[in-house]
């Protein structure tokens, strides 16, 4: 990597773009064991609309990660797979779920830190 890793238009930022939604690496994640229709998706995520759902696949269609499989024997089924591009994406994925399950009690304790005010002993004097 170079000091322009992180730059507009360098492949590192369009990486972190990918994974910075929320809904990307979840749907991504859920697919890794095969295709998946929606409503069966939004039933193992919970908690994701049909639209954000919909805007999703469409935004990891775009981007070549997952593909749109109509049965040509029912048009209205309608399935979504991970693309082979897609599959590379599971391992950071994986990566950062390491991290977080890590790290995520240490991130909550910081969280928590500075929601609570300091007290008033703690305050600068002027």
């Amino acid at each position: 990597m170079t000091t322009d890793t992180f730059i507009a238009d360098c492949r590192a930022r369009l990486a972190f773009d990918l994974l910075s939604n929320t809904w990307n690496a979840v749907v991504l994640w859920t697919l890794r064991d095969g295709p998946m229709r929606p409503v069966e998706l939004r039933e193992r995520i919970g908690g994701i609309s049909s639209k954000v759902l919909t805007e999703t696949l469409h935004r990891l269609r775009f981007n070549g990660l997952v593909d749109r499989l109509a049965d040509p024997d029912a048009p209205s089924r309608i399935e979504y797979r991970l693309t082979s591009l897609g599959r590379t994406l599971l391992a950071p994925i994986d990566a950062v779920g390491a991290w977080a399950f890590e790290y995520g009690d240490e991130v909550m304790a910081a969280q928590e830190a500075a929601r609570t005010p300091d007290p008033p002993s703690a305050r600068p004097t002027r």
